[in-house]
């Protein structure tokens, strides 16, 4: 059955290249990316407020690339959310940035007394998961399988937030098109996907290809990207796609994105993408998450869509 789940998700704009995304679902507040900036910081500590939340259950890092994860930054983000739990990405950072962030990590990790987790999510992370048979509010780790040496980008972490009445898919920076093929074959992603975090910031890379938005078919596109960014993401041919999906997208050139459950917390929810440092609306949207819909359906009918999953 469908629970209720008072669930939020926040896209904040950064005033600069990179991303940092929440996501709330019963009081536990997680933090997607490591990134703090003077004009983000607020909105973080509203978001908290508005959550309830004292701390961060979770920080997940997708990359070591520096607007997923800004050394610089990473010390008032964790004095600020004071995670529990740190997921980094599957691989060895190579630059100064990522090694930086890394030492800052375990820095924190051993002034928390070891009360702090960090998980490496690593292809033998993943691999070694239970096979949970709860279904419809667990998370679920998708990516990497595989480490590839070459493409840093293509060991991005890749879940799926699924513990509230709605369920946002983080793609991080991927960009291999055989991972989007492996993607869109996934029944969890095509019947429950709410929202997606476009891959490498609505990059035109070859992952969101029409094949895949045509399999998993979000509620709403969002994307992480600076009004003046030199990459011009989201990529108009990637506007085009989901433009020809009827899919809308929202982004954070604009100002914050807020997605809010309403009513009874089952499945309704509200997008709002908002103008920046002003209560003025750019886009609104009121939505009923795929899930909700799902679980209207018998028992058996639901068993028999849903197979076993790695969930976290």
């Amino acid at each position: 059955m469908m629970k209720a789940v008072e669930t939020r998700f926040r896209a904040y704009q950064l005033g600069c290249r990179g991303s940092s995304f929440s996501y709330c679902a019963g009081g536990e507040f997680r933090m997607i990316e490591a990134r703090l900036t003077d004009l983000s910081k607020a909105s973080v500590q509203a978001e908290m407020k508005a959550c309830g939340a004292s701390r961060a259950a979770g920080l997940d890092i997708t990359s070591w690339d520096n607007d997923h994860c800004a050394a610089s930054e990473l010390p008032d983000l964790l004095e600020l959310i004071r995670p529990r739990r740190i997921e980094t990405p599957g691989y060895a950072p190579t630059t100064y940035n990522g090694k930086d962030a890394l030492a800052l990590i375990r820095q924190y990790k051993a002034r928390q007394n070891q009360t702090v987790e960090i998980q490496d999510i690593t292809p033998a992370y993943i691999g070694g998961l239970e096979w949970a048979s709860e279904m419809a509010f667990r998370p679920i780790l998708y990516h990497p399988i595989v480490i590839d040496p070459d493409h840093s980008n293509n060991n991005s972490t890749v879940k799926f937030y699924r513990l509230g009445s709605f369920n946002v898919l983080s793609l991080g920076d991927v960009e291999d098109p055989l991972v989007s093929a492996r993607l869109r074959r996934q029944k969890i992603l095509k019947d429950e996907t709410d929202l997606v975090i476009l891959a490498h910031h609505g990059a035109n890379n070859g992952f969101t290809n029409k094949a895949f938005i045509e399999r998993v078919r979000p509620r709403l596109a969002i994307c992480s990207s600076n009004y003046d960014n030199q990459y011009e993401h989201p990529a108009d041919a990637v506007r085009e796609l989901l433009n020809d999906f009827d899919i809308p997208i929202f982004t954070t050139k604009t100002g914050d994105i807020i997605v809010e459950s309403i009513g009874n917390h089952t499945g309704q929810y509200v997008a709002t993408n908002w103008i920046s440092d002003t209560e003025k609306v750019s886009s609104r949207l009121q939505l009923v998450s795929k899930k909700s819909e799902f679980l209207r359906h018998n028992e058996d009918t639901i068993r028999q869509r849903y197979q076993p999953r790695r969930m976290v």
